[in-house]
């Protein structure tokens, strides 16, 4: 096992609240479902998993998809929505895609913060959305991110975290 894989803890992809008696989760869902009715996915196969090249979408209990970036991020492939048989997933041509999460950088934890030069989170970022405020500050440019989730996967101490920005269970 490497150092990296050692250091690291699997990010959270999903979060639980509780609501008086009621536990609400919030998921972070695939690209290309902006407006998507996920009821439509209870009858479904689960066909988007299996065509993610990533193996990153999975089906929670309610059988709707969601992503978990323990290993892999999302290249923006399109595959899941090319296969969904209800088109819940739909490729808008005219937009650049983007998944449902806020990608942060947890300051308290990264080692870049710290003193210790590591760029690995920039290194992977397929937007150039991570700079660097001199050799030991990384920042995320929200406007660039598309949260696909690869700087969560080579974090060494996971200082990186998903955040769905709504509710889609």
């Amino acid at each position: 096992m490497n150092r990296r894989k050692f250091l690291k803890s699997f990010p959270i992809w999903a979060y639980s609240t509780v609501n008086g008696d009621v536990e609400e989760k919030l998921y972070i869902r695939p690209p290309y479902s902006e407006n998507a009715d996920f009821l439509k996915c209870v009858n479904c196969e689960g066909i988007c998993a299996s065509a993610c090249p990533e193996g990153i979408i999975h089906r929670a209990e309610d059988k709707t998809p969601f992503l978990s970036f323990e290993s892999r991020g999302c290249t923006f492939c399109q595959e899941c929505a090319k296969v969904c048989p209800e088109n819940v997933l739909q490729v808008n041509e005219g937009l650049k895609p983007k998944i449902n999460a806020l990608i942060e950088i947890e300051k308290t934890k990264c080692v870049s913060w710290h003193g210790t030069l590591c760029n690995s989170c920039s290194d992977v970022c397929l937007d150039s959305a991570i700079k660097f405020e001199g050799l030991w500050k990384p920042e995320i440019n929200n406007e660039k991110c598309t949260a696909c989730g690869f700087c969560l996967t080579v974090c060494p101490v996971s200082a990186i975290n998903a955040t769905p920005l709504e509710v889609n269970s």
